[in-house]
């Protein structure tokens, strides 16, 4: 008997950190995930001879986010946005979740994965934008134990899906 997992995208918007993206990627990679959207100014590996981005910026974006992908880049589909396509994912099917410290949040253990989910992840700092939030279908929250406030983003990615695609 096989186990069915969602069909889950991941959407990075506005992510500074190649070494953030490398690790989302190689996460999303060993997770199966379908594909990553790069959103707003994070950066991402070389398209392939249309790159719009000045050669060398995009082959050294590509080798900084290689240092923590290691490989994965070349492996997990993925496609860039100036903002997340929230609408045309809901539009396909998908469910838009943010990953969200928020009032509103649901406890990530607590929350059942429909079978296409759109995952959307914010700035290492802010977070996801008040805007984005509020156009989520659900916000969803790591709960926290200790005394900081939040998760480093490629971490709370990778917890973040394992739940979502390993027990759910």
């Amino acid at each position: 008997m096989s186990v069915r997992h969602p069909s889950i995208i991941v959407i990075a918007h506005n992510i500074r950190s190649t070494h953030n993206v490398g690790a989302i990627f190689r996460t999303a990679e060993g997770l199966g995930v379908e594909r990553i959207i790069c959103s707003g100014y994070t950066p991402y590996p070389a398209l392939s001879a249309n790159d719009p981005r000045l050669p060398h910026l995009a082959e050294k974006l590509t080798r900084q986010i290689h240092k923590t992908a290691l490989g994965a880049e070349e492996l997990v589909p993925f496609a860039t946005s100036t903002e997340p396509p929230l609408a045309a994912l809901r539009q396909d099917g998908y469910v838009i979740a943010g990953l969200e410290q928020n009032p509103r949040a649901v406890p990530l253990p607590h929350y059942q994965a429909p079978p296409k989910l759109a995952l959307l992840l914010g700035e290492e700092v802010a977070g996801i934008a008040p805007g984005l939030q509020t156009a989520c279908d659900v916000l969803l929250e790591i709960p926290m134990a200790g005394r900081k406030e939040s998760f480093n983003v490629s971490v709370a990615a990778g917890m973040a899906l394992y739940q979502l695609l390993c027990h759910n």
